[in-house]
């Protein structure tokens, strides 16, 4: 089914946008993330706005849009941002919008659109990804190894981004998985309940 327009008209900056994709990585991802597969999450993006026009654009770190980014015009193997209706309609799976629990004060959104737009353009950070796999394991990571935002990963990201502006305090954005990251954030209130976009395939699974 195509996408409605209504569907954005809640979206806010800050809000995070969960997908679980229907390839075999999304599975092993949601697996090893103690997630359902084709349920739980495999990746995660958050909203932002564009810095020269103000445009809410889905901000996400994947080696597998094929969408030339909306910041820098050419596609990228790590972070990038979209608008959410063409990553959606060429998305083969389930995507969740997670909105804020309130609105962004106009210093949290300046900030955060400043974030997000100096660290477009980062490689993927596939080991990151990796070690944030499984609870035991990414804490005991993020304890030995300093925060390094010169590459990202998706939940690495959006956990960094959420830390800069005061809504989020974390030790390391390293450890978070998207399903951990998630689960967290809705337990403390930060993130509301999800409620299920429409997506359009065929061809992309993060």
């Amino acid at each position: 089914m195509p996408w409605q327009q209504d569907e954005f008209s809640e979206l806010k900056a800050g809000d995070i946008i969960g997908f679980s994709g229907e390839g075999w990585l999304s599975t092993g991802i949601t697996l090893a993330t103690y997630g359902i597969p084709y349920w739980s999450l495999s990746h995660v993006g958050i909203m932002g706005r564009s810095a020269k026009d103000g445009r809410l654009l889905l901000f996400e770190s994947t080696t597998l849009a094929e969408l030339p980014c909306e910041i820098t015009g050419k596609p990228i193997a790590g972070s990038q941002a979209h608008s959410l209706d063409t990553r959606l309609a060429s998305y083969r799976g389930k995507a969740w919008h997670y909105p804020l629990y309130r609105p962004l004060f106009d210093h949290e959104d300046k900030r955060l659109t400043q974030f997000l737009e100096a660290t477009v353009g980062l490689p993927y950070d596939k080991i990151g990804a990796f070690r944030a796999g499984g609870f035991g394991y990414s804490w005991l990571e993020s304890q030995l190894r300093e925060c390094d935002l010169h590459a990202l990963f998706c939940s690495e990201w959006c956990a960094a981004a959420h830390a800069e502006i005061g809504i989020f305090a974390v030790d390391n954005p390293a450890r978070w998985s998207p399903n951990l990251l998630v689960r967290t954030e809705r337990h403390k209130g930060i993130l509301r309940k999800p409620r299920r976009l429409i997506c359009s395939p065929p061809s992309i699974a993060a």
